[in-house]
């Protein structure tokens, strides 16, 4: 394939864009002189095989109900062995209408009103919006911070549960944190879920999306599938390959029970796969998308190397280090300043959109995440802007 061009800057405004052409609305940063590094899509076109799988459904010129879907699951099935090393069945898949919906369907099929549902903070912000809005109760377990990287703290854990809980969603790789969990990690977690008899829901959204040289990611399906039955595994190739709005998604299960509750919500809603994403994860999940995928990898860690290196040269910030995802979590405690001061200069002086941390939970409130899946000049740009804003401080 040929190497993709990664720093080509692609105008994405008035494309009904939610990164570039919402962020005046929600953060005051102008598109036309700001730097949108929100929300966690990539400024990249997908490899041209998905390209190509669009343009041969626009050239058909039909666009009914689909039927078969067996090369989407073929794929699914291929890319889980051939990148993770786990051996799934067609049959363990079912598709939802994105990693949100799957978090949604499964609290809808496993867990009851008023049910715990525990997350550790600070995590992906739309868990704790879906588990409130689901009518369950919202159980945060506070990461601790140890040598600048969040670590599971489970004695501590232990004592905060109050026995209603029922599920504990893990978000692995972690957002907003870059952690790759450890294969001890992963097995405490499987621990924890069984001791507490906890439904386990991983979202390895990110998965594919690991630094070189980073610990290596594993499904803990694949680690621990004595845990099976109490595990749902949640997939995408929307993050990887930059594909989002097909909103697809895929809840992946072994076993035979929770399976069948899974499978038996998603014909209550009336969910179902749209044919443009079942073609599009078709495509990218293939040999070609896998070398697109190194390419990538290889080209977020150059912006990584640099936007940590002008970060980190700023006194009172900290970029945490990044082992997987491309959302840099920078904390700004060390400024003194609290989260106003510093969103202003952020926002105001340097016209940067960046998430807000205590959008995360606890924990997240001296924060703010960034997205570096943007060609490098941006990233330079927004070292350079940031280190204008807190030039006080040097």
């Amino acid at each position: 394939m040929t190497t993709p061009d990664f720093d080509e800057i692609i105008d994405r405004r008035g494309t009904y864009c939610s990164k570039w052409d919402d962020m005046a609305a929600h953060y005051g940063v102008s598109p036309h002189d700001g730097i949108a590094m929100w929300v966690a899509d990539m400024d990249f076109r997908p490899p041209a095989a998905v390209q190509r799988a669009v343009e041969a459904h626009a050239a058909h010129g039909i666009y009914g109900y689909p039927g078969a879907n067996r090369p989407y699951l073929d794929a699914i099935c291929w890319w889980m062995q051939a990148r993770h090393g786990w051996q799934i069945q067609p049959e363990w898949v079912l598709t939802c209408a994105g990693l949100v919906n799957g978090v949604a369907m499964a609290l809808d099929a496993l867990t009851q009103p008023g049910d715990g549902v525990i997350v550790m903070s600070p995590v992906y912000h739309a868990f704790a919006r879906t588990i409130r809005a689901s009518g369950r109760r919202l159980v945060e377990l506070p990461l601790a911070l140890d040598q600048g990287l969040y670590r599971m703290d489970w004695q501590s854990w232990q004592t905060q549960l109050t026995g209603d809980e029922r599920m504990l969603i893990l978000c692995s790789p972690h957002n907003p944190g870059g952690r790759v969990w450890s294969e001890t990690e992963l097995r405490e977690v499987a621990d924890f879920c069984i001791r507490n008899d906890l439904i386990l829901v991983s979202d390895d959204i990110h998965c594919d999306l690991v630094m070189p040289g980073a610990p290596r990611h594993r499904m803990i399906a694949a680690l621990i599938p004595e845990i099976a039955d109490r595990l749902v595994t949640l997939t995408a190739a929307t993050k990887s390959f930059n594909i989002a709005g097909a909103h697809i998604g895929n809840a992946i299960i072994a076993d035979p029970d929770l399976r069948a509750r899974f499978k038996a919500t998603l014909l209550a809603r009336g969910i179902s796969p749209a044919f443009m994403g079942m073609d599009m994860v078709a495509a990218a999940y293939s040999p070609e998308g896998a070398e697109w995928i190194d390419h990538l990898c290889a080209y977020l860690d150059g912006n990584r190397r640099l936007f940590d290196q002008g970060v980190n040269a700023i006194p009172g910030l900290r970029s945490m280090p990044l082992q997987a995802t491309y959302l840099a979590w920078v904390d700004f405690s060390g400024t003194g300043m609290a989260p106003p001061e510093f969103i202003a200069r952020v926002e105001g002086q340097a016209r940067i959109a960046a998430n807000h941390g205590a959008s995360f939970g606890a924990g997240g409130e001296n924060f703010l995440r960034f997205n570096l899946a943007t060609p490098r000049a941006r990233v330079a740009e927004a070292v350079q802007r940031l280190t204008a804003a807190f030039a006080d401080l040097q």
